[in-house]
């Protein structure tokens, strides 16, 4: 098969996977639920003045919620994007593809990632893996993936532990730093780094950051793990059973929020927080601990999947969620959120 057609495969394979298998960790969640809002019974704000709108990609958005990078490269994944892209610029959220490696591997297959057509006004980010840098991809693979998306920048994500699992994945992550940095500072749009649902440290995001990145999408674990994707897409017996010894592996994705804001202490540094999260609840937690943004991914795609008024529903619900927790801390705004003394963690 060739190297086009395999990728299409595994993308429709991914998506089948992760709207029907159990593909969560075990013994391993976000930790969201180690916070609790501390309850302001006197708001002394009005519910209809709270405001959640902010800037992400140099434009305004409506709500600090992203649709995480999910799809693309199938005639089915192009249905699901424009679905995504559709409800992501009704309510005014920022929108990303999934990796657009099929497409310029074929060309014919980029009409798959045209959300721009639906969503001409929201941030949309185009995603290559970063460690196809390794595999003879530069800055010009670079330049087309955001050429095919009309992107406001590209993602290039971080997904070690998922090609190891592939019994056709790349492993070679060395010297990717140097070349992630060449990136972020050659290409004309913002560059900006994710996980897959393992997380990233502190340590590693405040490299990232000095090598150019424009934002860093922590993608923590507790929700989707691409470990288990790969087990049930697996012919090869040694590493189904081996995927079972990493069911909670991961850093838990409110860990990582936190790890990062200490390390990188500079508001000024975008900082968005997806992985596992599926309520407005969720995405409050995250940003009173430390996001700028926060991230929604397979919590979503069954709505995605089956129509764009299903997925308005569950936006507009996480939504109302994000402002009634607001109010349920008398926080105004996003900035009195961040600020806001009244979440704690609990023993």
């Amino acid at each position: 098969m060739s190297d086009q057609h395999s990728t299409e495969k595994r993308k429709s394979e991914h998506i089948d996977i992760a709207l029907n298998k159990q593909v969560s960790g075990r013994g391993i969640t976000t930790g969201f639920e180690n916070f609790r809002f501390i309850h302001q019974a006197l708001p002394e704000i009005n519910f209809k003045d709270i405001d959640i709108s902010t800037t992400f990609l140099n434009k305004r958005i409506k709500a600090p919620l992203v649709l995480s990078s999910m799809t693309g490269g199938t005639e089915r994944a192009w249905e699901i994007n424009l679905h995504l892209a559709s409800a992501a610029e009704k309510r005014g959220w920022a929108v990303g593809t999934g990796s657009v490696r099929a497409a310029l591997e074929n060309p014919e297959l980029g009409f798959t990632y045209n959300m721009r057509k639906a969503a001409p006004s929201i941030p949309i980010f185009t995603n290559l893996g970063a460690v196809q840098l390794n595999a003879g991809y530069g800055v010009d693979e670079c330049r087309r993936a955001v050429d095919i998306v009309q992107a406001d920048a590209l993602v290039l994500h971080l997904n070690s532990m998922q090609e190891v699992f592939q019994t056709e994945g790349d492993t070679d992550f060395t010297g990717l730093l140097k070349k992630i940095e060449s990136v972020c500072t050659t290409l004309e749009v913002p560059v900006g780094i994710k996980e897959v649902g393992m997380g990233i440290n502190g340590q590693l995001a405040k490299q990232l950051f000095d090598a150019g990145a424009s934002f860093v999408d922590v993608a923590g674990a507790g929700g989707t793990s691409w470990i288990q994707v790969e087990k049930f897409r697996s012919k090869d017996p040694v590493r189904i059973q081996a995927a079972e010894a990493f069911y909670d592996w991961g850093i838990p994705t409110s860990d990582c929020i936190v790890d990062v804001r200490k390390a990188i202490p500079d508001n000024q540094k975008t900082l968005v927080a997806s992985g596992g999260l599926y309520t407005g609840v969720d995405a409050a937690k995250a940003i009173a601990i430390g996001a700028d943004l926060a991230g929604f991914g397979r919590s979503i795609l069954k709505d995605a999947v089956e129509s764009e008024e299903a997925l308005d529903k569950t936006l507009e619900r996480i939504e109302m969620e994000l402002k009634m927790a607001m109010f349920g801390i008398g926080a105004h705004n996003l900035e009195e959120l961040k600020l806001s003394p009244l979440i704690k963690k609990i023993d």
